[in-house]
């Protein structure tokens, strides 16, 4: 499919995984990715378009911080690591993007947030004003406070949240950025038949069977929660893009209109 119509797209939500901005191997933030990360999206931003940030990686961040090996134990842990990892994670950000001069907003929210009409009009209010102060909101699940997304690991790894913000902020494109190129009708690390698909015009029951959970200690999201994000984003007239997030440049290329990843039409 001609992905043309993609160089038009001009309020964009990219999810970036946790695997995305971390080591695999150690579970560190991976720096010279983060940095990258800031300065294609400040370009991005400097085209006139309006960018928002869904990051993972805040438990992550901060279990290596407390010198937490494997998964927290127990919810409060998980917690506890959410909040020592997003300090770190927005102190990163804010230092690499104001190397670029670009201002950046956190933004915390829960599902309560959304589901409730007054919290999610206040929510919706101030990313209007902050798209319209050419500000970058990043946004993550309030884990502290919140323990929807750590206890339910159908949430995804911030993959539906992403969604519903693309959702409640009106957004024209939804990008996933994961450790695949995007959707197969089989995970190819495990099957070398495995055939890559590159639009999607509805998602029915056979697609849903190309889905497979997440395989990392680090991540929680899978192909699964991302058809999920896929039909939350179709159903609210957003298009969706899964990439690989292992060379992050690929925002750009993907608002070029070139054929990067899965393109799922809304």
């Amino acid at each position: 499919m001609n992905r043309e119509f993609l160089k038009d797209k001009n309020r964009i939500v990219v999810k970036i995984g946790t695997t995305t901005i971390t080591h695999v191997d150690t579970g560190h933030l991976n720096l010279i990715k983060m940095e990258k990360l800031a300065r294609v999206l400040t370009d991005i931003r400097n085209q006139n378009k309006e960018i928002v940030i869904v990051s993972s990686g805040a438990i992550g961040a901060g279990r290596k911080a407390l010198g937490i090996q494997g998964r927290p134990a127990g919810l409060a842990q998980k917690q506890a690591c959410a909040a020592v990892g997003q300090a770190r994670l927005m102190m990163i950000y804010q230092k690499l993007f104001a190397e670029y001069n670009q201002t950046i907003a956190q933004i915390l929210i829960t599902r309560r947030t959304i589901v409730n009409e007054i919290s999610r009009e206040n929510a919706e209010n101030t990313f209007r004003e902050l798209l319209r102060l050419g500000v970058i909101p990043i946004v993550n699940e309030n884990d502290t406070v919140s323990t929807d997304q750590i206890q339910d690991e159908n949430f995804g790894d911030n993959d539906t949240l992403s969604a519903t913000v693309a959702q409640m902020v009106g957004a024209d494109l939804l990008i996933l950025l994961s450790d695949i190129d995007g959707l197969y009708t089989d995970d190819p690390r495990n099957n070398e038949k495995a055939e890559f698909i590159s639009c999607v015009e509805k998602i029915d029951e056979r697609l849903c069977a190309c889905a497979k959970g997440a395989d990392t200690s680090f991540g929680t999201g899978g192909m699964t929660t991302k058809i999920a994000a896929a039909q939350i984003a179709g159903e609210a007239g957003v298009d969706m893009v899964i990439a690989n997030g292992d060379d992050v440049v690929n925002i750009s290329r993907i608002l070029e209109g070139k054929e990067i990843g899965t393109l799922f039409k809304a």
